[in-house]
C-alpha cells in the first residue's frame, strides 16, 4: 500500500505482521485489534469489489438481524459472466464447494437466501458472534476454515445469509500458487477431515461418517490417478495424526451448541454439485 493513501485516510492503519501466520491467525490478529467495531469485514487481496459492495453488505446486515454473517457474489475475474460461488456449501460427506461455481451469473437468482456459511474472501461478520465461537480455527492455518467457523456459528444459533447485490471478482488463490496447487491441495484435504470431525453433531456424526470415510478414499483414489499419491496421503496422514486435538475441541463445544441434528441436517446439501 503506497504510503500516501495513509496519509489521505488517517484513521485507516495499516498492521504488518513479521511471519506468514496463515489466514485464520492472521484474521484472528486483526479481529482482536478491531476493538470498537460491531462488524468484521474480510476481503482478501485478490478480490475486487465493486463499489456498492460494502454499502449493500451493510444494508443487508442492517435489515437482517436474525443474521451474524453476510457473504457476497463471486464472480470470476477472468469471466465476469460465469460464478465463482453464491456461498459454501458442506455436503453431507464433508466435501466443501462454492455454490453456483462455474455456472453462468444470468442464470443465478438475485434474492436473499440462507446458506451454510459465507466464503470469506469477501464476507462481512458481527463481531460479537466472531468472539462468542472464538474466531477462526488456527490449527487449520488456511483453506476450509471460513465453512469450519460458518458451522460452529451455526452450532451456537447463527445463521448466515448469501447478499447476491454486493459483487466482488474473484481470481482466486492467487497466494497459494492456485487452487489445484500442492499447498491448497494439502491443507484443503487435510482440514475437510478436521472440519467434519470436529464440528459434526451426533447422531448425523455416526450415520455419516461411513460416507465421509468413502469421499476420503475416492479423493485418495482421483489424486493417486493423477499423479498425486504421495501429496494427498500425506495430507490425509497429517489430518489423523491431527484427530486427537481435533476431537478434544468437538468435546470442549459440546455444552455450548444450541442448534439440533435436524436443523443442521436441513443446511447440509445431499447432491453433487
Amino acid at each position: 500500500m503506497p504510503a500516501h493513501f495513509l496519509e489521505l485516510h488517517p484513521r485507516i492503519q495499516l498492521k504488518c505482521s513479521a511471519t506468514n501466520r496463515g489466514f485464520a491467525a492472521a484474521n484472528n490478529w486483526a479481529i482482536k485489534e478491531a476493538h470498537d467495531a460491531d462488524w468484521i469485514v474480510l476481503l482478501n487481496p485478490d478480490v475486487f469489489a465493486e463499489p456498492d459492495w460494502l454499502a449493500t453488505l451493510l444494508a443487508a446486515a442492517r435489515q437482517n438481524t436474525a443474521y451474524a454473517a453476510f457473504g457476497s457474489r463471486q464472480l470470476m475475474a477472468s469471466n465476469e459472466s460465469l460464478l465463482d460461488g453464491d456461498g459454501d456449501v458442506y455436503h453431507i460427506s464433508g466435501l466443501v464447494w462454492r455454490h453456483g461455481y462455474g455456472k453462468p451469473v444470468a442464470a443465478a437468482s438475485n434474492t436473499l437466501r440462507e446458506v451454510f456459511a459465507p466464503c470469506a474472501a469477501a464476507a462481512l461478520y458481527r463481531r460479537d458472534a466472531l468472539l462468542d465461537v472464538g474466531g477462526f480455527d488456527e490449527d487449520f492455518f488456511c483453506y476450509v476454515e471460513d465453512v469450519d467457523l460458518g458451522f460452529r456459528l451455526r452450532l451456537l444459533g447463527y445463521r448466515s445469509l448469501l447478499v447476491p447485490g454486493a459483487v466482488v471478482r474473484h481470481v482466486g488463490a492467487a497466494t497459494s500458487g492456485g487452487g489445484q496447487s500442492d499447498f491448497a491441495v494439502y491443507h484443503g484435504h487435510r482440514n475437510l477431515v478436521w472440519c467434519f470431525v470436529k464440528n459434526m453433531p451426533a447422531p448425523l456424526f455416526w450415520l455419516l461418517l461411513p460416507l465421509h470415510l468413502a469421499m476420503n478414499l475416492v479423493m485418495i483414489g482421483v489424486f493417486a490417478s493423477r499423479g498425486r499419491g504421495r501429496l494427498i496421503l500425506r495430507a490425509k496422514r497429517d489430518a489423523l495424526l491431527g484427530l486427537p486435538g481435533m476431537w478434544r475441541k468437538r468435546k470442549a463445544s459440546r455444552g455450548t451448541r444450541v442448534a439440533a441434528s435436524g436443523q443442521i441436517w436441513k443446511m447440509l446439501t445431499k447432491s453433487i454439485r
